[in-house]
Formats: structure tokens, C-alpha cells, sequence
């Protein structure tokens, strides 16, 4: 009779080595650079980075063949801040049975070494359950709380028994002071039927709390309107926004036509607000998501002041293949003391990637780069423009 033990073993002292492995491999920097941000050889964060007490049974004796008895499809979309010293990222874990969930990974560098904690997240429901959660954003508020904004699912009870598929997606909201207790609120209300994408702003403004939103008609569809929202709350503990306003709309044949909505919580500088966005457009391979910024007023951060035209960052590479391929994602970004910036943005739905710049950089390029003029003959007289300056500086000879 084969002897399951002794193989059983085998393969644990092999995947714990291989474990082992990955999380210890040091990242480094892709030489070629478009000079905005540094991007990084390995992803930070994988299904394969994972415990593997979440995946496998570890008992010989009720799983001899070693198998994963509940597989991770995909580590994404993680929400970040600066915790006691450490790179926190809340990612979006999604099982093989496509649920997902939050679990809470830290790094002393930011770069590489994410480690897990030992469990997941333990969300609080409210009394009408979700079915699903994911994308949570992170917003260190001057209230002294730590807020967790993020989507939740459940199924639409307004569709036909035979109907699977159609949901109905909110903002729910929790929070925290140590990042292990949370404090589940009641979900965001506003006039819109849907809300994807909510971030709450680190400040109060006219003493409210202030949301990023994106209003939707249907789960997918942003249906008329659509676009970059704001709103105002008086009560974080009742969330009612009664008025939505759209602060950065579509726009045709540009890189958000389709859908747009606020990444992470936006970082305050000298001259402004900096935001991180995502933009769609539709292309013959289906949607494709790039990464745009923006720069909106100190006093009143609904006021888009600066919006350099065209992407910030889009996939390349493998970062095009995955269960949804040809996107690039971010919700947590992380500013250090010393104004370095920590961009951590999921590829393709599958994976989660760090890259670096800085606050300064972030400002140059939102000041320096031009707008999208909209027309090609338009964008053909900025790069002649360019193209002039650089010839008569001698710059071609370079």
C-alpha cells in the first residue's frame, strides 16, 4: 500500500520551500522608464503569496494527496496606507469559487516582502448581506478613524428568478483604528440607482465628509451621465449624500469615453489635490483600463484645476493578460515623509504590481503636460509645437 504520509511530506516540504522562495525574492527596477514612474520586474502580490494554511489542509490524515482543498484565483485592487511603520495593503482576494474577501499584507520596504497576516479580514455584514466585497479604498480621516469604502454585491431583486447575473452594487463603508476590528457602517445612500468606485476624502469639507463617487444606472452601464462624482455627508454614522455633482465627466473618443472613476484617496501637496483615476475606452478586444491623474483645488477639491491629456500608465507586458485582460487598476497609492509615491495597481483582474515617483514628479507632470485638445489636428499642433522647441534647442543632436 503506498505510503500517502511520506509523499505528503514530500510535496509540504516543497511547497513550503517554493513558498519560502517567493516571498523572499527581491524586486527590482525595469530599466526603461518614461521617466513619471518606476515600474518593477515582479509583482508584490499574487495568488501564489498566499498562506498556504488558506489553501491546502495540512492533515495528512483527511488530505493524503496533499491538495488545495479551497484555491485563490487572484490577489488585485488592494486599498493601501503607512501603518506602525509598514506598507499596508488591503487586497481584493478572490477565491476558485469567484467570491471574494480582504486580507491585510505588510512590507518593510514597500517594494517586495509582502508577507500576509494570518487571516483574512473579518468584515462585519449589514442586516441585508453581501454577496460580495472588493476594492476596498483606505482613508486615514482627520476624525482619527481609519475608513475602509468599498463595493459590495448583491444580487438585484428586481430581476427575473431565471436572471443570474444581474446585481445591484453599492458603497459599503467600515472602520477601524488597528486594522483587525472593524466597525461596519450602513452603505452610502445617494440619488443614483448604483454607485461604483466611492472614496471618501481625507478632510472634512465645509465640515462634511466628502465623496468621490461614480454614479451608475445598472451594474455595468454608467448609463447617461457617468463620471467622476462629488457629495457631501453631514453624518458618517447615517451616509446620505443628497446631491451628486460630476467633477470629471467622459468625454468622447479619449481614453475614459466608456467609464472613469477615482482610485485612491487623493494626496494632498502645495498646489493642489493629486488624484489617481482609471479611464475606459472600447477597443476591438473589449474594454481597456488605463491609469490617469489629476490635480484639483486646496480649498475645494471638486475643482479639477490640472488634467494632462492622455494615460499615466497602462499595461505592458504580461500585465495585458489575465481573467480580465488589457487593465490596469489602482486604489491604493502610498506618499512617504519623504514625498516618495507608492503606486500599487492590479493587472488584468489577476495580480498586484508596485510603482515609484515622487510628489515633485507627480507635479511636473500635471503641470508640464498638455491637455487633450480633443481634435487630431489639435494634438498634431501640441507635438509640432514640441518637436519645434526641441530643434530649435539643438536637442536633436543629442
Amino acid at each position: 500500500m503506498k505510503n500517502y504520509h511520506e509523499d505528503f511530506e514530500k510535496r509540504l516540504t516543497q511547497l513550503k520551500r517554493d513558498h519560502d522562495v517567493l516571498l523572499n525574492r527581491k524586486n527590482k527596477k525595469v530599466q526603461e522608464t518614461n521617466g513619471t514612474v518606476d515600474r518593477y520586474e515582479y509583482p508584490v502580490l499574487t495568488a501564489r503569496h498566499t498562506p498556504l494554511q488558506w489553501r491546502y489542509d495540512l492533515d495528512p490524515d483527511t488530505n493524503p494527496y496533499l491538495m488545495e482543498r479551497m484555491g485563490i484565483n487572484a490577489v488585485f485592487n488592494p486599498g493601501a496606507i503607512k501603518f506602525n511603520g509598514k506598507y499596508i495593503l488591503i487586497a481584493r482576494v478572490e477565491g476558485a469559487d469567484r467570491k471574494s474577501f480582504f486580507a491585510v499584507a505588510e512590507s518593510s520596504n514597500g517594494i517586495d516582502n509582502f508577507r500576509f497576516w494570518n487571516k483574512p479580514v473579518v468584515m462585519p455584514e449589514t442586516a441585508n448581506p453581501d454577496t460580495n466585497v472588493y476594492d476596498i479604498r483606505l482613508t486615514e480621516h482627520e476624525d482619527g478613524w481609519i475608513y475602509g469604502v468599498f463595493c459590495t454585491e448583491r444580487k438585484d431583486p428586481a430581476a427575473a428568478k431565471s436572471d443570474t447575473s444581474s446585481a445591484i452594487a453599492q458603497a459599503g463603508i467600515a472602520r477601524t483604528k488597528d486594522l483587525i476590528t472593524w466597525e461596519r457602517l450602513p452603505d452610502l445612500q445617494t440619488p443614483s440607482k448604483q454607485q461604483r468606485n466611492v472614496v471618501l476624502h481625507p478632510e472634512f469639507v465645509d465640515g462634511k465628509y466628502a465623496f468621490y463617487t461614480r454614479p451608475q444606472e445598472g451594474f455595468i452601464e454608467t448609463g447617461s451621465g457617468g463620471g467622476i462624482g462629488w457629495g457631501l455627508c453631514e453624518n458618517i454614522e447615517k451616509p446620505v449624500i443628497e446631491r451628486e455633482e460630476i467633477i470629471d465627466e467622459r468625454v468622447y473618443h479619449t481614453i475614459k469615453e466608456m467609464k472613469n472613476g477615482q482610485g485612491p484617496p487623493p494626496i494632498k501637496t502645495k498646489d493642489g489635490w493629486l488624484h489617481c483615476a482609471h479611464g475606459v475606452r472600447a477597443c476591438a478586444a473589449g474594454l481597456r483600463y488605463v491609469l490617469y491623474v489629476f490635480l484639483t483645488d486646496l480649498n475645494k477639491p471638486h475643482n479639477v484645476i490640472k488634467q494632462p491629456g492622455g494615460y499615466f500608465l497602462a499595461p505592458e507586458g504580461e500585465e495585458r493578460i489575465g481573467d480580465v485582460s488589457n487593465v490596469v487598476f489602482c486604489n491604493g497609492w502610498i506618499k512617504d515623509d519623504d514625498g516618495s509615491v507608492y503606486i500599487y495597481y492590479a493587472s488584468s483582474d489577476t495580480r498586484t504590481h508596485v510603482a515609484t515617483t515622487s510628489v515633485e514628479r507627480l507635479l511636473d507632470y500635471v503641470h508640464n503636460t498638455p491637455a487633450d485638445p480633443l481634435r487630431s489636428a489639435a494634438c498634431v499642433e501640441q507635438r509640432i509645437k514640441l518637436i519645434d522647441k526641441n530643434l530649435n534647442q539643438n536637442y536633436h543632436d543629442l
